[in-house]
């Protein structure tokens, strides 16, 4: 085995040991889920056990989980699309369009998620609970997009400052306006940093917590808010069964999600990498 191979297999392993180690904390969860009762606090930890789906079946009949489930597809599909379309024209507009002091407007746009989610949520409620829209999924999908802009409008910007400004100057003398050149010319070309945006804005949205748990009561409560749920219980202590359970539910469909569109995120990160 050459020198060049025995690097390679080297970090090869080192790299395995990482992965695992960020997996640990997932496998572990999994397993739990899958584990009776009794064998979920033994010590030491059991690693041989027959699996049961016990948990599984507790929350399916506590936790109205189909609606809650429904509930969170629309709210994260309903703000990804909103925060993607608003975030990318003003990705164009910090990127293409002569805008005096876009740096400064940029940097404050970004400086927005450094604020306390709980210093937005609060005047927030007060606004939902005298217009009448606490728990209703619109407008929690519209509360999201508070925090999903500003990632879409950074990520697009770099996409649309990747492009050469050749493509604008053609569409122009063909006589597009500006508008006409954005949505003819200039999104076209993007496709693949809107998909990794969309992406980004989606999984984000999946396992948001504050602003469901405050802004829902009944109709519009999202998994997070049912995960949370199972954690406050407060006589028996937290329901680790059910809590690994709906937790593993949870990371099953954004995981079976990012591995379909892996190949659109990496495409999508590596458009944005380079400016032509």
């Amino acid at each position: 085995m050459t020198k060049g191979n025995i690097n390679k297999t080297i970090v090869a392993i080192i790299s395995t040991i990482i992965c695992l180690g960020f997996l640990f904390p997932i496998i572990w969860m999994i397993l739990t889920s899958l584990k009776p009762t009794r064998e979920i606090f033994s010590v030491p930890p059991s690693w041989v056990f027959k699996p049961t789906l016990e948990h599984y079946t507790l929350y399916f009949k506590q936790g109205q989980i189909t609606s809650r489930f429904l509930n969170t597809i629309i709210v994260s599909i309903i703000s990804s699309i909103v925060s993607v379309f608003i975030g990318s024209m003003s990705g164009y507009s910090l990127a293409r369009l002569p805008i005096k002091g876009k740096g400064v407007i940029g940097a404050l746009i970004i400086s927005s998620r450094a604020l306390p989610p709980v210093a937005v949520i609060i005047p927030l409620f007060f606004i939902y609970r005298r217009l009448g829209w606490l728990d209703n999924r619109f407008f929690l999908a519209m509360s999201y997009t508070t925090f999903l802009i500003p990632y879409a409008v950074w990520l697009t910007k770099g996409f649309f400052a990747s492009l050469p400004t050749s493509l604008e100057d053609a569409a122009k003398i063909d006589g597009c306006t500006q508008f006409g050149t954005y949505f003819r010319i200039i999104l076209p070309n993007i496709l693949p940093g809107l998909s990794a945006t969309f992406i980004f804005c989606i999984i984000l949205a999946w396992n948001e917590l504050l602003f469901a748990l405050i802004l829902t009561s009944r109709d519009a409560v999202t998994i997070p808010v049912s995960l949370a749920g199972l954690a406050a219980d407060t006589e028996q202590g937290a329901m680790w069964g059910p809590l690994t359970a709906i937790g593993s539910m949870i990371i099953l469909p954004i995981a079976v999600f990012a591995l379909f569109v892996q190949k659109n995120l990496v495409t999508g990160l590596a458009a944005g990498s380079t400016k032509g």
